[in-house]
């Protein structure tokens, strides 16, 4: 029988868990035994209680939890301490971040981990519930209108009073991906009036559907501007030019812009320069989601209400998910459930098939080595 095993998250301001109670049941009816470290769910509203009613045992410490784990879940990547408690040639999945942190990823391949990267499961039908991406940039979406909200002082939705009418805000959302879909639908929901814009043009369908209005320049390089895997692709300078022309007069009319754009591998493109930013009024809100990889916002910074001269707040508020800890917590810990499934030969026994398409897209490290060909060199 398979040990898993789920520890605290030990980055700073990380508050989820990789796995719930109701993930904890189902992998054990599955086949597996799971170890659970005392407090790790404790931040997102799952105490050890709940772990223990589920049938997971509850270790004091991480070492205790990691000795004979076969499987180790994480939300982000382990700690130094806990690679180093690591058993040869565990299986750990987790969010790596394995182009920013290659330090991580090179400590697991020494410590002969196999180590699986969720941001590197495929984008096929398959994998679907096993995209954690998309299942955390769901909630990062919401979360970003939410406090967009907060920071924005005037309602969102038009009302009409006695005393008068209050107009309805405008929201702007560049990069049209999950996340900026879900940011979209939040701000129509709150009854904003929703302008978007993205360089793939299958994002103007979706956004229409919506009941947003589509903005682009739907040039011929604008009709080839999606990789095959669905991601956006690097725009030339003479598209950015013109797209950002288009958007400096649109920008300076809004409320709320919400940024989303990221390129897997690289800093996160500059969409908002600071004369678009100075351009807009006093009391508008900006909300990068891409703050972690450099931010889609000239004036944005990592953590901070940056408050600019002209009174626009730029919010560059890191893992908006866990602000939401239960409920991403929840959803990430189905991704891993899901994922653990491959794990398993047809007879339930622990005996990963590395030839699965998903197991080898998304390995990073095995016998020692850094194995995924975007990581080598």
């Amino acid at each position: 029988m398979a040990l898993i095993a789920v520890t605290k998250e030990r980055r700073a301001g990380e508050t989820r868990v990789a796995a719930v109670p109701e993930t904890v049941k189902k992998l054990i009816a599955a086949g597996f035994s799971v170890t659970v470290e005392a407090g790790a769910g404790t931040a997102a509203a799952y105490p050890d209680a709940d772990y223990k009613a589920a049938g997971a045992t509850i270790a004091k410490t991480a070492k205790d939890a990691l000795a004979k784990a076969d499987i180790v879940f994480h939300v982000r990547a382990p700690a130094d301490a806990e690679i180093a408690a690591l058993k040869k040639g565990a299986v750990v999945a987790a969010l790596l971040n394995p182009y920013q942190d290659k330090a991580v990823v090179a400590a697991l391949a020494k410590a002969g981990a196999s180590a699986f990267a969720m941001e590197f499961i495929p984008r096929i039908t398959r994998a679907q519930v096993m995209d954690a991406l998309s299942s955390q940039a769901n909630l990062a979406g919401y979360r970003a209108v939410i406090e967009a909200a907060e920071a924005y002082g005037k309602a969102m939705p038009m009302m009409m009073t006695a005393a008068g009418t209050v107009a309805a805000a405008k929201v702007f959302v560049m990069g049209v991906g999950v996340a900026g879909l879900q940011a979209i639908a939040t701000a129509r929901r709150l009854g904003a009036v929703v302008t978007a814009t993205d360089v793939r043009p299958a994002t103007k369908e979706q956004v229409e559907s919506l009941g947003a209005k589509f903005v682009a320049v739907e040039d011929e390089e604008f009709k080839a501007a999606e990789t095959a895997a669905g991601y956006a692709k690097q725009m030339s300078k003479e598209y950015q030019a013109k797209q950002a022309e288009l958007v400096s007069g649109h920008i300076s009319k809004q409320d709320i812009v919400i940024t989303t754009a990221l390129i897997p591998g690289r800093p996160a493109p500059k969409l908002v320069s600071a004369a678009q930013v100075a351009s807009m009024k006093p009391g508008s809100v900006i909300v990068d989601l891409a703050i972690e990889q450099g931010g889609n916002v000239v004036g944005a910074k990592l953590g901070e209400a940056a408050v600019t001269k002209n009174g626009v707040t730029i919010l560059g508020i890191p893992n908006l998910p866990g602000r939401i800890a239960t409920d991403a917590s929840n959803l990430y810990a189905r991704n891993l459930m899901a994922f653990a499934t491959l794990l398993l030969d047809k007879d339930g026994k622990f005996a990963p098939d590395y030839e699965d398409e998903i197991l080898k897209a998304a390995l990073v490290t095995q016998g020692g080595k850094v194995v995924h060909p975007a990581l080598k060199g």
